[in-house]
């Protein structure tokens, strides 16, 4: 039974991967479908980021009043309704107002999710939950490929949806299935909340959520800027450039495999510190001074391996190092702290390269990569 409940959750972080890769995609046929400028994306994406912050912050006390199955289950319903909703916009402010609910469910899904893993299972299992959610995100692209080639970009978001509620009956009719962790908590159905102010005074957790800041904002200003990097630095044609900067995405998914087999016995401390290793030798391998451009492709693969281990790992290692009865409230100020570091830091590396040099990218990655693990050997390092 526990076993397939870890299914029904590696198909609950599917649902969460699918419509995270959806408006990257479709955004080229859909900017002029409103006659907007390719900026506009951002403004989309900052809305949804809102809505996920404010959902991560109220994971505890959703989670706490109703469970991780009531709140998983309802919040992959609203994501179906969302995608729905961005299949029918007929205007950009549409498409922004149903960006709200889907941000609102993605934060949800994310924070209950991770706390319930953190808890009940393996180190090995929340590699692999996050492996899960890499292959959402490389599946939706070919659905919306499929389907502006078909019909129109709002059909890729309604196939997207339609799987969503196929996922969501899914976790309803299983409902039950639940139960095999009864005796145990969620983290402490108590009725006690620990909120934003309490998990602060914890010792431990700002030097961890500028850790978790720090790595989320290197990931995400790789994800949106390498192939820009590529482009500019190696003279590869812009979608030579595109193709090549999924190798990005690809190392992460792969390493998030690879790396269930040993996180249970290397441990979430040594995961993270090989992971950041891995991750600066891609770095370098990115700024040697050569005009080919393989060992920048090599670099960003090998990039994507080492940061493979590091989200997971930070996660499973929350209630071991504050307690259970604390981790939900830490893992949701954690979704919270990435989101931030993910929305924010890559349009600043933008201005930076606008008013520097895009060169300065491996830098700038490197820099928020060692603030990360000066801050997460800092929280192991108090750990009673």
């Amino acid at each position: 039974m526990c076993t397939f409940l870890l299914c029904l959750i590696y198909l609950a972080f599917i649902s969460l991967g699918l419509p995270d890769s959806l408006l990257g995609s479709a955004w080229p046929a859909l900017r002029l479908s409103f006659d907007v400028p390719i900026s506009y994306m951002g403004i989309v994406s900052m809305i949804i980021s809102g809505g996920t912050i404010c959902s991560s912050l109220m994971s505890e006390r959703l989670t706490k009043r109703f469970g991780t199955r009531i709140v998983t289950t309802v919040s992959i319903f609203v994501t179906a309704i969302a995608m729905f909703g961005f299949s029918t916009v007929a205007e950009f402010w549409q498409l922004c107002l149903w960006g709200i609910p889907y941000g609102l469910g993605a934060g949800a899904i994310d924070s209950a999710l991770n706390n319930y893993v953190a808890l009940h299972y393996s180190s090995r299992h929340m590699s692999w939950l996050h492996c899960f959610w890499g292959v959402g995100t490389i599946i939706s692209p070919y659905i919306m490929s499929y389907a502006i080639a078909h019909s129109s970009w709002s059909g890729g978001y309604r196939i997207v949806s339609y799987i969503q509620l196929g996922i969501a009956l899914a976790m309803l009719i299983t409902l039950p299935v639940w139960n095999v962790h009864k005796a145990q908590t969620d983290g402490g159905n108590d009725g006690n909340v620990v909120g934003l102010r309490g998990a602060l005074k914890i010792k431990g957790v700002p030097c961890l959520l500028i850790g978790f800041f720090a790595y989320c904002a290197a990931e995400a200003t790789v994800m949106l800027w390498a192939s820009s990097y590529l482009s500019e630095t190696k003279g590869l044609p812009e979608k030579t450039a595109a193709a090549y900067a999924s190798l990005f995405f690809i190392g992460i998914t792969a390493g998030r495999f690879i790396s269930g087999f040993v996180s249970d016995r290397l441990g979430d401390r040594n995961m993270i510190r090989i992971g950041v290793t891995v991750a600066l030798t891609g770095v370098l391998m990115v700024l040697l001074p050569v005009s080919a451009e393989l060992p920048a492709l090599a670099g960003f693969v090998v990039i994507g391996l080492g940061c493979a281990p590091v989200y997971p790992s930070i996660i499973h290692a929350t209630p071991s190092n504050f307690g259970a009865e604390n981790s939900q409230a830490i893992i949701g100020i954690q979704m919270a702290s990435a989101y931030v570091g993910s929305t924010f830091m890559p349009p600043v590396f933008g201005l930076i390269a606008n008013h520097l040099n895009i060169r300065l990218m491996p830098f700038y990655i490197a820099l928020f990569l060692v603030l990360m693990i000066v801050m997460t050997e800092r929280t192991f390092g108090m750990k009673k």
